[in-house]
């Protein structure tokens, strides 16, 4: 029996190695290694994935059609999301509802980005007299938001107005001309 200065044997591992490093070295526990363990992703990796649809369908399930099945069992494995083929369904253009003319407030719609206050007033005044006319926008950046209200002198006005107007090619766009929607925050001078 060998003595120890410590009067303590060295303790071995479970192993049954002597030494750690042999395990390293060994080239076929290093494959079985790499082959148990799956390379962790660096961070931007992981965000890559995240953007291109190649993120773990584990950690989030992915969201049902409109027939019930999910979009993951439709597409072979491995294959990323956008080679999936989806039908090109085209939006058809929304009606706006036609709101019945009971003030002289009107509602101007489909109204091209370049239309001022000024064009407005022109176009309507070919029809009646106009008492206001307001291109709405956008706050932080002053572009229009493609509608507008105009307030006609009379209810009998804004009504030929909408007669006359509506359907009407006005800078390049057909426009949408009706009664404006009454709102609790806008004052309605009748």
């Amino acid at each position: 029996m060998t003595s120890h200065p410590s009067g303590r044997r060295p303790r071995r591992s479970r192993g049954g190695s002597r030494r750690r490093g042999d395990r390293d070295r060994n080239p076929r526990n290093a494959e079985t290694r790499a082959a148990k363990a799956p390379q962790k992703k660096t961070f931007w990796q992981r965000i890559a994935a995240f953007f291109n649809g190649n993120g773990d369908s584990a950690k989030r399930p992915a969201p049902a059609s409109r027939n019930g099945t999910h979009q993951n069992q439709s597409r072979p494995a491995g294959q990323p999301q956008q080679a999936q083929a989806q039908p090109s369904r085209e939006r058809p253009a929304r009606k706006p509802e036609s709101i019945e003319v009971t003030t002289p407030r009107l509602y101007v719609g489909n109204l091209s980005f370049d239309a001022t206050e000024s064009d407005l007033f022109e176009l309507f005044n070919g029809v009646g007299h106009v008492q206001n006319a307001e291109v709405v926008t956008y706050r932080h950046n002053q572009r229009s938001k493609g509608f507008a209200f105009v307030q006609m002198q009379t209810v009998e006005e804004a009504k030929r107005a909408v007669q006359e107007l509506h359907d009407k090619e006005f800078l390049g766009r057909k426009l949408v001309v009706s009664g404006a929607k009454a709102s609790e925050h806008q004052p309605h001078d009748a």
